[in-house]
């Protein structure tokens, strides 16, 4: 209601749930990941911090995956891309893997996570992105899922291939490699992958 000048009076407590309040829990997010990482940040202090509803994460952004994705800018759900990766034979998901990742690097010019990638060595911020799309979103769920043992190291060799080819395809742009058709990596990357994977460390 207006007050007696005729003006609105400012609102009091939490942010309505419109772009204010997307903005405002993108910008906390951010600070939330970066000072605790994927799994300590809670969607509960994300919102505290952001002065909303702890509803407001899942209106918005359906979980704190979802918030994840849109406060860190990657291109793809990283649900999706484990999805894909363990949809079949385990002893063909480093192709499934690198098919993936060629996919979405190339449909985006290398995109987000190339942002990262050229960030990692000096800003820990991007480091502890990369850290936390690559081994506690991506590598450590597929490892759960197919490996037999020694996870943690087994999700720390499959970030060497993938972030490695990143830098060297889209980062530093090394030719041959960063021209070569996706069947030529895939066949010259996969049988080490698939290692790191499945096989005997």
């Amino acid at each position: 209601m207006a007050d007696k000048r005729g003006s609105r009076p400012h609102p009091r407590g939490r942010r309505p749930a419109g772009e204010n309040t997307r903005a405002a829990l993108l910008d906390a997010a951010r600070a939330e990941f970066t000072e605790r990482g994927f799994d300590g940040a809670t969607v509960r202090a994300i919102a505290q911090r952001a002065g909303v509803d702890a509803a407001m994460v899942n209106h918005w952004f359906g979980g704190k995956d979802g918030l994840f994705v849109a406060a860190m800018e990657i291109p793809v759900n990283p649900e999706e891309i484990v999805h894909r990766i363990l949809d079949g034979d385990p002893q063909q998901a480093a192709e499934r893997l690198l098919r993936t990742f060629l996919s979405v690097w190339d449909t985006n010019g290398g995109g987000a996570l190339t942002a990262l990638a050229r960030s990692v060595a000096s800003h820990e911020q991007a480091a502890q992105m990369m850290r936390e799309f690559l081994s506690g979103m991506v590598f450590g769920p597929v490892v759960s899922a197919v490996a037999p043992d020694q996870l943690e190291l087994r999700a720390a060799l499959c970030g060497t291939q993938v972030l490695g080819l990143g830098m060297i395809r889209y980062v530093i742009r090394l030719e041959p490699l960063a021209s070569a058709e996706h069947n030529t990596v895939v066949a010259a990357i996969a049988p080490n992958l698939q290692r790191y994977l499945t096989g005997v460390l």
